[in-house]
C-alpha cells in the first residue's frame, strides 16, 4: 500500500507540474491524488468492483479537495484535475480501441462498456461532491446571515 501511494503521488506531482498548479499547491495535489489512489485500490481489493471503487476514490478525491480549497484559499479544481490522474481508466481505453482494431467486438463492448462506466463513475463523485458541498456552505452562509 505505501509503494501504491508514492506511485500515485508521484504521478500526480508530474501532471500537477505539467497542468501549471501553483507551486505552493503541488504537495497538497499530490497527497489528494495519492489519497484518491489509496481509496481507490482498498474498495477494488475489499470488493472487487472497479466502478465502485472509482466512484469511491473519486469521492475522497473531491472530498478533500473540497477542504484543501477552503482552507488553503485556493479553487477546487486545483487539487481535483490533478488528483482523478491516477484514476483515470486509461488502460481500459487503450485496451477497448486495441480489441475494436483486432475486431473482437465482444471484447471491446465489455472492456469499453466497463471503462465508460469507470469514467461516469469519476464524474458522478466529483459532481455529487461538488454539489453536496455547495449546498452545505450556501446553507451556512443563509444560516449565518439570518442569525446577524
Amino acid at each position: 500500500m505505501y509503494l501504491q501511494f508514492i506511485f500515485s503521488f508521484l504521478a500526480t506531482l508530474g501532471f500537477s507540474i505539467l497542468f501549471n498548479i501553483p507551486q505552493k499547491s503541488i504537495i497538497k495535489a499530490s497527497f489528494v491524488g495519492g489519497c484518491g489512489w489509496i481509496a481507490f485500490v482498498y474498495w477494488r481489493e475489499s470488493f472487487g468492483s472497479l466502478i465502485a471503487a472509482s466512484f469511491v476514490g473519486a469521492s475522497v478525491v473531491a472530498i478533500i479537495s473540497e477542504i484543501f480549497a477552503r482552507k488553503f484559499k485556493e479553487t477546487v479544481t486545483v487539487f481535483v484535475i490533478p488528483g482523478i490522474i491516477p484514476l483515470v481508466p486509461g488502460a481500459g481505453m487503450y485496451y477497448a480501441m486495441l480489441a475494436a482494431m483486432e475486431k473482437d467486438f465482444s471484447k471491446f463492448a465489455i472492456v469499453g462498456s466497463e471503462t465508460l462506466f469507470m469514467a461516469g463513475g469519476i464524474a458522478a463523485a466529483i459532481l455529487l461532491v461538488s454539489s453536496i458541498a455547495k449546498m452545505f456552505f450556501e446553507f451556512k452562509k443563509s444560516r449565518k446571515n439570518r442569525d446577524q
